[in-house]
């Protein structure tokens, strides 16, 4: 018989080999659960192309993110669905509006809980686009005021970070100054620094109602064969202030996501987005594939790349298969 030095299956023999030798571990605290909140009362719509995935009003919001912790959540992401929606997006950033509604009572709930806010004017406005809209144009520097208010309101309310996710040049150094001014200098910033015009945000856009009235949105998402534009879109996110830098969506742009962490020191989130999730639950449901496993593969194939932080809508999925490993 052959003898061979080295034989990397001697450390894969068992399962506590295995684990032995890992070079990635996935946690409870990698992750951070997106949440839909909607006006009303005792409301709680699944969303159909997301199984698992609701609009909740502020009272069924709270007490999702309350069981969720209670699981091992420890971050949560909001996005709103107003009652009623204008060209200026006026429910983005009103005193009363749902997220800040759902700031306050989650807080008032589950006071450790680390609260993201959705910094986004598309859920609000009337024609669905992420700004000031004039011609069919969406204008950049227009928006800007609305975004920087939209921040202000929600870390009022008390968000731990704001999250601008529009994809307006600038934006992250205008909400920068908004809150500093205001007094929100601890006030954190999640950029979504790059985020392309991608094909699976489709589930999202029904379960937040933010599908365009007109065009599509790649004129101000990136576009999805650039690289090299990625570097430059995190590059100004990072020297405008950004304490987080995002890229969205995760599993088809790992190569970006590695690009950005070996380039920048500072925290990376990655977003597990819709139709990512949407394609598991679907090939799961049709008994394609072993969900469980895929959803942890694909989670640790997201964390190998790079990322600190998982925005994903298994988040509470991924802490039950942990613990169930653990036992």
């Amino acid at each position: 018989m052959t003898s061979l030095l080295h034989r990397p299956r001697r450390l894969r023999r068992s399962a506590a080999l295995r684990s032995l030798v890992r070079e990635v571990h996935l946690t409870r605290d990698d992750f951070v659960l997106p949440l839909f909140v909607c006006a009303g009362s005792s409301v709680r719509r699944e969303v159909s192309s997301m199984p698992g995935v609701y609009n909740l009003s502020v009272d069924e919001v709270t007490k999702e993110a309350s069981a969720a912790f209670d699981m091992g959540v420890r971050g949560v992401i909001l996005f709103g669905l107003p009652e009623t929606k204008d060209e200026l997006a006026t429910g983005a950033y009103v005193e009363d509006g749902v997220v800040q509604k759902a700031i306050r009572s989650i807080r008032d709930s589950v006071p450790e809980m680390i609260i993201i806010a959705d910094t986004c004017l598309c859920e609000y406005t009337s024609h669905g686009h992420c700004g000031v809209v004039r011609d069919d144009e969406v204008l950049n520097d227009e928006s800007l005021e609305l975004i920087a208010r939209t921040a202000l309101s929600q870390a009022e309310a008390g968000a731990d970070i704001v999250a601008p996710s529009a994809m307006m040049d600038g934006q992250v150094s205008a909400i920068r100054e908004t809150l500093d001014a205001s007094g929100f200098e601890n006030t954190a910033i999640m950029a979504y620094a790059v985020k392309y015009a991608s094909g699976f945000y489709g589930p999202f856009r029904e379960a937040a109602d933010s599908a365009p009235a007109f065009g599509d949105r790649r004129a101000y998402q990136m576009d999805p064969p650039n690289a090299r534009e990625a570097m430059r879109e995190a590059e100004l996110d990072y020297s405008e202030g950004a304490d987080i830098l995002m890229v969205k969506p995760a599993t088809v742009y790992l190569d970006i996501l590695k690009m950005v962490r070996d380039r920048f020191d500072v925290p990376l989130a990655a977003y597990h987005v819709s139709g990512e999730y949407a394609l598991i639950k679907a090939a799961a449901q049709k008994g394609w594939i072993d969900e469980r496993r895929v959803m942890m593969e694909t989670l640790t194939s997201i964390k190998r790349a790079g990322a600190d932080i998982i925005l994903t809508y298994f988040a509470r999925d991924a802490i039950k298969a942990l613990k169930s490993d653990e036992l």
